[in-house]
């Protein structure tokens, strides 16, 4: 299948750059699959989309403030350290601005040297191998000294720091934000359970590869990047319980539908406790075994994202909302408006 097959026009103005004040005051775009319709409502009326006995999955990832500026030991160079993932006890693998600049054995110390990075090794792909050294816990020093690592589209500063995180959040370990969760609030959550429809956690931690353009012409041939997922015993049965009873599941954000994929896909249709690493590469046809629906952002053109919901609504489908969505100027990417399909 062709990369153009996914592509559209998006005007940039439409690109948000800073999130609502109100996180349910966003549009949504409804996408009812049966009738083949397009409506358009505000976030807040979600609640009238789902019924008792239904259940929406929620992944409980958390950002690390995972953008550090420090500066060489030795020289004093500026250097830009973007931790990517824990590999083991205070060693990670980071990307380095400038990356020539950080050999192994550089040092470089962030702060007024509350924390210290040693590059241990050289990574393929340009990326590093550090060692962090400090006085105390490690999460605690980083959310002193570290930024929000925005996604590369957004141009402006996030004055805070929890609006890039769903109010859920819990699991440390992501580098970018399960977006669609942003839009919830805990009021809102509390009336969605005082309708009788459940909510489940799974983590998925986020990595920047979710924003790596797809590179070939034909999409087969995209090599995915993989994610750390992890699905407990007790939310395995309950999702197992209520596709049992009739229930629909539906799946907030494209993080939380590749995690509950890749277990139905690996256990015949049934969810189980499991953890790992996932690749899973969605796009027409595929076949979906987990999900009923799904609430998620407008995603860029020609990325895999597009193309997962493209195998759920039809990618004909979804370019006509997205041509829609342009024309009635809703808000775009991580900070913009929802999309809800059913």
């Amino acid at each position: 299948m062709d990369i153009n097959d996914f592509d559209f026009d998006l005007p940039e103005e439409l690109i948000a750059q800073t999130p609502l004040e109100d996180r349910t005051a966003s549009r949504l775009l409804v996408m009812d699959r049966e009738k083949q319709t397009i409506s358009h409502q505000h976030f807040s009326d979600v609640i009238d989309y789902l019924s008792p006995g239904d259940c929406l999955v929620l992944n409980d990832t958390k950002v690390l403030p995972a953008r550090l500026y420090g500066s060489k030991q030795d020289t004093g160079g500026k250097i830009e350290v973007l931790l990517l993932h824990q590999q083991q006890q205070d060693e990670w693998e980071v990307l380095a601005k400038p990356a020539k600049k950080v050999k192994e054995g550089t040092v470089i110390t962030f702060g007024d040297g509350q924390l210290r990075a040693v590059c241990t090794g050289v990574k393929e792909h340009g990326g590093r191998v550090v060692r962090f050294e400090y006085d105390g816990i490690f999460l605690e020093v980083l959310e002193q000294l570290g930024e929000m690592p925005l996604p590369p589209y957004i141009k402006e500063q996030l004055p805070d720091k929890d609006r890039y995180q769903t109010v859920y959040a819990k699991e440390e370990g992501s580098a970018a934000a399960p977006t669609a969760g942003l839009h919830f609030t805990e009021q809102l959550l509390e009336r969605i359970k005082e309708k009788g429809v459940e909510l489940a956690f799974v983590t998925l931690h986020v990595g920047l590869g979710t924003f790596r353009p797809v590179s070939v012409d034909s999409i087969e041939e995209h090599d995915m990047h993989s994610e750390f997922y992890h699905m407990s015993e007790e939310t395995a049965n309950q999702l197992n319980r209520i596709k049992a009873a009739g229930g629909k599941i539906i799946s907030v954000g494209t993080t939380s539908t590749r995690t509950l994929e890749t277990i139905t896909r690996d256990n015949d249709g049934k969810f189980t406790q499991a953890s790992g690493w996932t690749d899973i590469f969605i796009y027409p046809p595929y076949q979906f075994t987990a999900i009923d629906g799904l609430i998620t952002n407008f995603h860029l053109p020609k990325s895999t994202l597009i193309m997962l919901v493209s195998a759920l609504a039809g990618k004909d489908f979804i370019l006509k909302a997205y041509r829609e969505a342009v024309d009635h100027r809703y808000r775009f990417f991580s900070f913009g408006d929802a999309m809800l399909i059913v």
